[in-house]
């Protein structure tokens, strides 16, 4: 070489990019039928594509009716109008969840009772239920977390001798799921389902009430409707409409019904996807889940899982946020979940009575959810899964 040629430089590896949390996908007609939704004229709620929608998922579940909402909050909310709460009653929620599950009721005046969880799937513990049960309990309201239904048979046992409290689904994490073949979302007089873009079929935000009881399906288009029967009219069942109770403007843009209807369409691609990218997780991780003292989630013989997302237990808390950290720094962003509601500071303003959720506490802290999205690829799967693996025993040696 030449005395005046240089050195030639060390290429430095190329910097890998970030692995988010969440990422959504089009995946199959959504830019069409929005099109289509714009130059029908009425992109606003109450069109072909909220029809179409409602239907698919009102077949799904075997429920004689289905509105589609501006988001599951509004949908829980809609479900707590129908139970026309009165001062004095209250409601039974999980401690282990999101503020919309409970701010519904306390918006209608309810007061809450947090329950804790099971250790197994996460969700309502029927035995905590059973003494939390008195005279002036309305509604219970479960939540399949994870997309794995809950102890359904323990929770319907306890609620056996007690016809007048209402069962309510908070579904957003479980559509196309199953409890022994029974589609989740049909277990409870009302299910609200979410649409919101970290859920498996997604609109950017919506929603939808699922109405499982032909009784509740007439007053619901009502407060559906700004508490109009302006759906009656339209079904030629009147010759007029008028206001004829109380409600809300619930209804989902068409645009937005347009995207979801095609996001629907997908579903068995879209279920199938996820359900690898969960499989591939817990083969990658199973070998190292006793050497890192790490538990991984169970879904039991007699439920299909909707696949929502993947979450791991950790030690501690302090070991789970050194994990977070970790991960961060490396470009994979996993994140944390509920804070337990019965602890904060409108829980505790809007609770009936202090109640203790040591499992809802435990598993509040202990718990990491990966990134988890339709089309994380297998690639992207190992690094996280390796990233983690090494977080972890890092942590464990400090």
């Amino acid at each position: 070489m030449p005395e005046h040629a240089a050195t030639p430089a060390t290429t430095p590896a190329p910097e890998l990019p970030d692995i988010p949390f969440n990422r959504t996908a089009v995946v199959g007609r959504e830019m069409d039928y929005v099109q289509q939704a714009i130059r029908s004229g009425h992109p606003a709620s109450g069109g072909a594509f909220n029809a179409r929608a409602a239907a698919v998922l009102a077949e799904a579940v075997g429920a004689p009716e289905v509105l589609l909402t501006t988001s599951c909050t509004s949908a829980l909310e809609l479900s707590a109008m129908l139970l026309d709460l009165k001062p004095g009653d209250t409601v039974v929620v999980p401690s282990f969840t999101f503020t919309s599950t409970a701010l519904a009721f306390a918006r209608q005046g309810a007061r809450l009772v947090f329950c804790d969880i099971e250790p197994t799937t996460l969700g309502l513990d029927p035995r905590h239920l059973a003494t939390l049960l008195d005279d002036s309990v309305r509604a219970v309201v479960i939540v399949h977390y994870a997309g794995v239904a809950c102890d359904v048979e323990g929770i319907r046992a306890v609620l056996a001798d007690r016809p007048d409290i209402a069962l309510v689904e908070d579904n957003a994490h479980g559509l196309f799921g199953t409890w022994r073949d029974e589609p989740l979302g049909s277990i409870g007089r009302f299910a609200a389902q979410s649409f919101h873009e970290t859920k498996n079929f997604v609109c950017g935000e919506g929603g939808a009430i699922v109405l499982n009881d032909e009784a509740d399906v007439d007053r619901a288009r009502v407060l559906y409707d700004k508490g109009t029967n302006r759906r009656a009219f339209l079904l030629g069942q009147v010759d007029k409409y008028s206001w004829k109770d109380t409600g809300s403007s619930f209804g989902l843009a068409d645009v937005l019904a347009a995207y979801l209807l095609a996001q629907l369409e997908q579903r068995d691609a879209i279920q199938a996807k996820r359900r690898a990218v969960h499989e591939r997780y817990h083969a990658a991780l199973a070998p190292y889940a006793d050497d890192l003292g790490i538990t991984l989630p169970t879904v039991p013989a007699d439920r299909e899982s909707a696949w929502h997302m993947f979450y791991v237990l950790l030690r501690d808390r302090e070991q789970r946020n050194e994990v977070l950290t970790s991960m961060r720094r490396q470009g994979v962003q996993p994140t944390f979940h509920y804070v337990p509601l019965h602890s904060s500071d409108a829980g505790r303003m809007f609770a009936a009575r202090e109640t203790e959720c040591p499992v809802s506490e435990d598993v509040s802290g202990r718990l990491l959810r990966l990134p988890f999205y339709n089309e994380l690829a297998a690639a992207d799967t190992d690094r996280v899964v390796s990233t983690f693996v090494e977080s972890v025993g890092a942590a464990a040696r400090v």
